[in-house]
């Protein structure tokens, strides 16, 4: 029930009255002082919810125990999704190691069923994903590393759709870990195994990203032009938006040496007004401070890294706190400061 408020941003008042108890009986609950035990109540809650029963543990008795926990284990899977693109990836990491080492344990016992085999492919892309919101930079191989894990079961199932999924996160985490050229290898496989218009075009806007990191602009331009054209034929709400295509354009056009016509886009194109998860809010304001320090608009760049320090501290971004140490420097000596101490809490907090 905590986790479910934390991913909806909800209170414990909020809470209690869509399941119409009171806050101080969900205060209860979530602390472990009162208890819950009749199936007809949590069948109530998970109703309301519109969760699964079995998350609240509420399975028919036929059920085997090894059915209830690959339930369990794909309901967490999909709330860690959404916590991590809600900017609770701490969270989606807290809740997807335990998956992880349950189902890798039943693995090495001998349980290779077809369900164990995808779910655990799935919930390492997961944890892969998540672990590369919260590290530092030193330490995104380890994201890279679990998004690797999951390749093997990729291809041992020949599913296509699966397949590009798993090489698209896997690269961007290659990416991040500054494997720009491996990652680039993985995001065209990516794009050349996607089996649609729309698994290509989620994998296209990552490709050109690498590709821009890479200072490869042939290829960066390319593939932009490309996402363009498949981004107005098909259904692309869960892909990539306007606004982190903007960020992505961008970032491309300063790493392809055209810092003129990045300038130009920044000054002439306002940030398209698009509800995005809120690391993209981030992401998208250090790279506009970058193009506006470029532009000598320092006073622009210190107001677009104010705001990305507030918004990396609370969703404990620490990667980009480090991309705003760099991107302020010595020109915008405040900002630097405060992001670095910002980064040194957050990697206290970590070691601890």
């Amino acid at each position: 029930m905590r986790f479910y408020r934390r991913v909806h941003g909800l209170n414990q008042t909020a809470l209690g009255e869509l399941l119409g108890y009171d806050k101080t009986y969900i205060s209860a609950l979530e602390l472990g002082k009162r208890s819950l035990d009749d199936i007809g109540s949590r069948r109530r809650i998970c109703e309301a919810l519109c969760l699964p029963a079995h998350v609240l543990g509420v399975t028919d008795p036929t059920d085997t125990d090894h059915r209830a926990m690959i339930q369990f284990g794909e309901s967490t899977v999909r709330l860690a999704e959404i916590a991590r693109q809600s900017g609770h990836a701490s969270e989606a990491v807290s809740e997807l190691l335990p998956v992880v080492a349950r189902l890798e344990s039943l693995i090495a016992d001998g349980h290779t069923e077809r369900d164990v085999v995808h779910l655990l492919g799935r919930a390492r892309v997961g944890l892969g994903v998540a672990l590369g919101n919260v590290l530092p930079e030193e330490r995104l191989a380890t994201a890279a590393h679990w998004t690797a894990k999951s390749l093997e079961i990729a291809e041992y199932f020949e599913d296509a759709r699966m397949t590009s999924y798993v090489l698209r996160m896997h690269g961007n985490e290659l990416r991040k870990a500054n494997l720009r050229g491996a990652a680039v290898q993985r995001l065209c496989r990516a794009a050349a195994t996607a089996p649609d218009d729309t698994a290509r075009a989620a994998a296209l806007p990552l490709l050109a990203r690498a590709a821009g990191a890479l200072g490869n602009g042939a290829l960066f331009d390319r593939v932009m032009r490309e996402t363009e054209g498949l981004l107005d034929s098909v259904d692309h709400t869960s892909l990539f938006n306007p606004f982190s295509l903007h960020e992505i354009r961008l970032r491309g056009l300063v790493s392809t040496g055209r810092t003129r016509v990045a300038m130009q886009l920044v000054e002439d194109s306002p940030v398209p007004t698009t509800v995005v998860a809120p690391q993209w809010r981030v992401i998208e304001l250090v790279t506009v401070a970058h193009v506006q320090l470029l532009a000598d608009d320092r006073m622009g760049a210190a107001r677009s890294l104010d705001i990305a320090i507030r918004e990396a501290v609370t969703q404990r971004l620490p990667h980009q706190l480090q991309r705003i140490t760099r991107t302020a420097g010595t020109r915008l000596p405040t900002q630097h400061a405060t992001a670095s101490q910002f980064l040194d809490r957050i990697r206290g907090e970590m070691a601890a």
